[in-house]
């Protein structure tokens, strides 16, 4: 039997992406960015969705033509079914629906959260996780530490109490006068900061389980009063704050992570999620090795944000498994993973 194709499409926040594998092989991934959201300091849920409708054809058009084939070669299409931006998912959905109706091949359902992880199995020549392994999961809405068993049977095992580490990323750079998306401007900057410059109080969570909302205003309040003695103050320091909090976030990261590896015994740690771009916490992964004995995986840096070839790799393993989508289903906004 010959490997079937199957094309990707994610549209779950502002990004409209739509890919084409062959098995497990990229033959194209294609991701349209939404700026509009870069002057209201972050994602505005009505604005993304009437982006996704304007983009969502252009991009799909896109990925089919780059990847040489005919849209009567698909053998069917992924698409991300939550969790994520409600109106943003329903552009996806009901595009899928039709489009699964006029070349009458199947749907397969993805959950967002575990496409992030399954991305390390497109292949790329690259070394891949078996099973089990651990995945840190990092992004502007979720922190979260999984035990992969198997391909969809995964565990979460830690997970922020109250906010990701991408919003801690994203709250500092607005503190600090930087853009949205805020998070590679803390990272650009914390190459050139001193990252001892300045001390935080490290959050006391118990087990493996994330805090983040307590660095953020304790960080907030520190700036503040350190304004009220000199107005230049962030001017003066912007590099060494970026670094100082950049360094702290990511040993909250790694410190439970530890944990976490030390409790399960599993050594394979992977990583996961937009914040996996963050230059620090990659070379962190990678210093496990040595220091802890870990087997490290990092993905490229075109399935580090939300994109359409972690959808199709997903939907490929649901295609093995015949596991195909009604035409009625409805997307779903929360994460419906059990802790």
């Amino acid at each position: 039997m010959s490997e079937p194709i199957i094309l990707g499409i994610e549209s779950s926040c502002d990004d409209t992406s739509a890919a084409v594998l062959k098995g497990q092989k990229i033959l194209s991934n294609k991701i349209a960015t939404q700026e509009v959201h870069t002057k209201y300091g972050g994602v505005v849920p009505e604005l993304a969705s009437r982006a996704h409708q304007q983009n969502i054809i252009p991009v799909v058009d896109l990925a089919i033509k780059e990847a040489g084939i005919n849209k009567s070669d698909l053998s069917a299409i992924a698409i991300t079914r939550g969790p994520g931006l409600l109106g943003s998912l329903l552009v996806g959905t009901s595009f899928v629906k039709g489009m699964s109706m006029g070349l009458n091949i199947p749907i397969l359902e993805v959950d967002h959260l575990q496409a992030h992880i399954l991305a390390h199995f497109i292949d790329r020549g690259q070394d891949m996780p078996s099973f089990p392994f651990l995945c840190l999961t990092v992004s502007g809405g979720h922190t979260q530490i999984v035990k992969v068993k198997d391909y969809f049977d995964m565990e979460i095992i830690g997970k922020t109490i109250d906010d990701a580490a991408g919003e801690a990323f994203d709250k500092t750079a607005k503190i600090l006068g930087l853009p949205y998306p805020g998070g590679p401007f803390i990272d650009k900057l914390s190459k050139i900061g001193n990252e001892d410059a300045f001390t935080f109080p490290m959050p006391r969570i118990q087990g493996i389980n994330y805090s983040f909302s307590g660095i953020k205003t304790s960080f907030l309040y520190f700036v503040r009063d350190e304004l009220k003695k000199d107005e230049n103050f962030i001017e003066k320091n912007r590099n060494d704050l970026a670094a100082s909090m950049q360094k702290l976030i990511i040993d909250i990261l790694i410190g439970k992570l530890k944990r976490a590896s030390r409790e399960t015994g599993i050594k394979q740690i992977a990583l996961a999620g937009g914040v996996s771009a963050n230059s620090g916490l990659r070379k962190a992964i990678m210093q496990g090795e040595e220091l802890y004995g870990w087997k490290s995986y990092i993905p490229e840096f075109q399935f580090t944000t939300d994109n359409a070839a972690m959808i199709a790799i997903s939907g490929y393993y649901k295609y093995i498994k015949k596991e195909f989508l009604g035409i009625d289903f409805t997307p779903y906004a929360r994460a419906l993973h059990k802790s």
